[in-house]
């Protein structure tokens, strides 16, 4: 673990070095799989800091070698994927509905699947099932002889007592609403050709990565800084910083496994929303304002399998919570995308 957290970053720029930062067990993963890394689905909110991530790993991991790090994605923003060009990614252009398209995907010995539909879910069903389903079964396929850490939701587990410390890898899966359901089938889509190919597989149930632009903690900040409600509805999560969640994949590469390997992925600790509000409100001199109540239960995820794997996330809260208040009074840029944690129904 760094003896001493960064310095909180005050551009984009410094934001993003920070979240593709890889420690010394990320470069050492990349050592142990060898050739070159796609990240399919690369060109949302996450793959593109993960990818300049592998590429910073890499580098350090392959010496006077190149492997090729294989950005794959629709990508709505052609901003988004010049700015992965020029950090040295191999960008790609490819709707992963399309089989067409997913054949013509160049080879890859490391697959990274980020690929997938939350919000709009309940406007679309249709739409999230086919990619939370169907360009999973493709990727699958196409890349049957591959090393794939696959994302998915800690959505798949049933709210937990809070005091249980969260569900386990071992918990029953009882997803609740469309989203949460279609990435239980993403999960076993991944599962079944595991079996059926013996290709080794690594499932990462993330709760609440935590970029300073959205986020968790980003919603709650900026409620609390416009003196606007904090809904308690949902009254305790998990987050993890998304610098620490990439290493995690990248480090899942080399312990993926057939059957697949399921882990649990975000920080340690079972967090209160008031408690986050109000430490909000203390950094920025105001008193939060809350609505609605606290519930006994929560989607919660026990992460100590995670943490023995892999080690402790190395960006503790209270930085996060600094790093946020700071963003947020400086006004810099938001994506505005808000996370809904708050939502029981499993509607998004």
């Amino acid at each position: 673990m760094n003896p001493q957290a960064p310095g909180a970053p005050r551009s984009v720029e410094e934001l993003e070095h920070l979240l593709s930062a890889p420690r010394d067990a990320t470069i050492e993963a990349l050592r142990q799989t060898p050739g070159d890394i796609i990240v399919l689905g690369a060109g949302g909110k996450m793959g593109p800091t993960l990818a300049r991530m592998a590429i910073r790993a890499a580098t350090v991991a392959d010496g006077n070698r190149r492997r090729r790090v294989i950005a794959a994605s629709r990508f709505s923003s052609a901003e988004a994927a010049a700015a992965l060009e020029r950090v040295g990614a191999e960008v790609v252009r490819a709707d992963l509905l399309d089989l067409d398209a997913v054949e013509r995907l160049p080879d890859a010995p490391n697959v990274i699947y980020m690929a997938g539909q939350k919000f709009g879910t309940t406007e679309a069903p249709a739409r999230t099932w086919m990619l939370n389903v169907t360009a999973p079964a493709l990727c699958a396929q196409r890349y049957s002889t591959s090393r794939i850490v696959a994302f998915s939701t800690g959505n798949v587990y049933p709210l937990m007592p809070v005091a249980s410390g969260g569900a386990t890898e071992a918990t029953e899966l009882r997803p609740v609403g469309d989203y949460a359901a279609s990435c239980v089938t993403r999960e076993r889509v991944f599962t079944l050709n595991s079996q059926a190919w013996k290709t080794r597989v690594a499932i990462m149930r993330l709760n609440y990565a935590i970029d300073l632009r959205y986020g968790v903690l980003t919603d709650i900040a900026l409620r609390v800084h416009r003196q606007e409600p904090v809904d308690l509805t949902m009254g305790y999560v998990n987050v993890i910083w998304q610098g620490d969640a990439n290493r995690a994949a990248l480090e899942l590469l080399p312990l993926a496994s057939s059957p697949p390997l399921v882990l649990n992925v975000s920080g340690g600790a079972t967090l209160s929303v008031r408690s986050l509000a109000e430490g909000f409100g203390n950094r920025f001199g105001v008193a939060p304002q809350f609505a609605g109540t606290e519930a006994a239960d929560a989607l919660l995820a026990n992460t100590s399998r995670f943490h023995a794997m892999l080690g402790a996330p190395e960006i503790p809260v209270a930085t996060l919570l600094d790093w946020v208040a700071e963003w947020v009074r400086a006004g810099l840029p938001l994506l505005g995308k808000p996370t809904h944690f708050e939502t029981r129904s499993g509607s998004f």
